[in-house]
């Protein structure tokens, strides 16, 4: 693995094909798709937001078929239940006999699409943290686990709030980052068009990783050298989030410091950079805080938004 470690300028490469092999499919999106790549890298489950029609599933769809990963969608409803996507037990018939079998329901894939999580009931999306938290799901009182390399990318509206059951605190602390899709540029929406207006079917993406290599990039990463400065920095952006009563009401927890330096340490890997800049912590602090804080009053009143909080901190 030491080895691995020198050669990390080499895998820039990799990343540069995967998202070339995703660019087929997804035009524009180069944050987002670095922020996917970041969560998957970090073995962690990340939250989505953006209005509709602007490709988050597709964009998915298309990292699992690049990454040779299973891929499943469930649609966040209200009348969803937890049954509906862990699976349930079955009655079968074997040697005249009827026998409990278990019937695995989609969350037994690598990747999980949950589109429009906010939409379903609070008891279908708790069913949801164990497989998140603990990469595993428990029916009745047998335990089953899940298949590694396992993702949970969640999207969620930010318009039409109506019937909706917001996450709880405790919940979006689970997902390493939210990520915001914003509208694609001008040109991007134009080479959109013109993509898919065509007679002509969209090219197949090539399978460039595997689960193995997925689970290889994943320990490479936590071996990542940071120095010590960088470290207090991150931690010192988090300490200070507890610390700013006029802008955030409630801080974030340490489990904020441990996310912006892995997620540093996996944007350093994508870069193919053998260490973490401070410039990896600026950058990943958006993303690993935004959830993770909540405004004050008066933040709020003047229309600030947790971006423009962060901003702050970091000055």
């Amino acid at each position: 693995m030491a080895d691995a470690v020198k050669n990390i300028e080499k895998l820039k490469a990799t990343f540069t094909n995967v998202t070339s092999e995703v660019a087929k499919k997804i035009i524009g999106q180069e944050s987002v798709m670095q922020e996917i790549l970041v969560a998957i890298l970090c073995d962690a489950n990340a939250l989505l937001e953006s209005y509709p029609g602007l490709g988050k599933t597709s964009m998915i769809k298309a990292i699992a078929e690049v990454m040779g990963l299973k891929f499943a969608r469930i649609q966040g409803t209200p009348d969803l239940m937890p049954s509906d996507i862990i699976g349930t037990y079955v009655i079968e018939e074997k040697d005249g006999k009827k026998i409990f079998k278990f019937q695995k329901g989609p969350l037994f894939a690598n990747i999980i699409l949950m589109d429009e999580i906010n939409r379903a009931t609070p008891k279908t999306q708790a069913a949801l943290l164990e497989s998140m938290q603990e990469k595993q799901v428990t029916v009745g009182n047998q335990t089953f686990p899940l298949d590694l390399p396992f993702f949970v990318l969640a999207t969620q509206n930010p318009i039409d709030q109506e019937g909706t059951y917001p996450l709880p605190e405790a919940q979006t602390d689970r997902f390493l980052l939210k990520i915001l899709i914003d509208y694609p540029k001008f040109e991007d929406e134009l080479e959109i068009v013109e993509r898919y207006t065509k007679a002509t079917e969209v090219a197949r993406l090539k399978t460039l990783l595997s689960g193995d290599s997925l689970k290889l990039l994943q320990k490479l990463t936590r071996q990542v050298p940071i120095a010590n400065d960088i470290k207090r920095r991150a931690v010192e952006i988090v300490t200070k989030t507890r610390k700013v009563p006029e802008l955030i009401e409630y801080g974030a927890s340490p489990r904020a410091s441990l996310g912006i330096i892995m997620a540093a340490k996996a944007r350093a890997l994508i870069d193919g950079r053998k260490y973490v800049s401070l410039k990896d912590i600026e950058q990943m602090a958006h993303p690993v805080l935004r959830h993770r804080i909540i405004l004050s009053f008066k933040a709020e009143r003047e229309g600030k938004t947790t971006d423009d909080v962060v901003k702050e901190l970091l000055k």
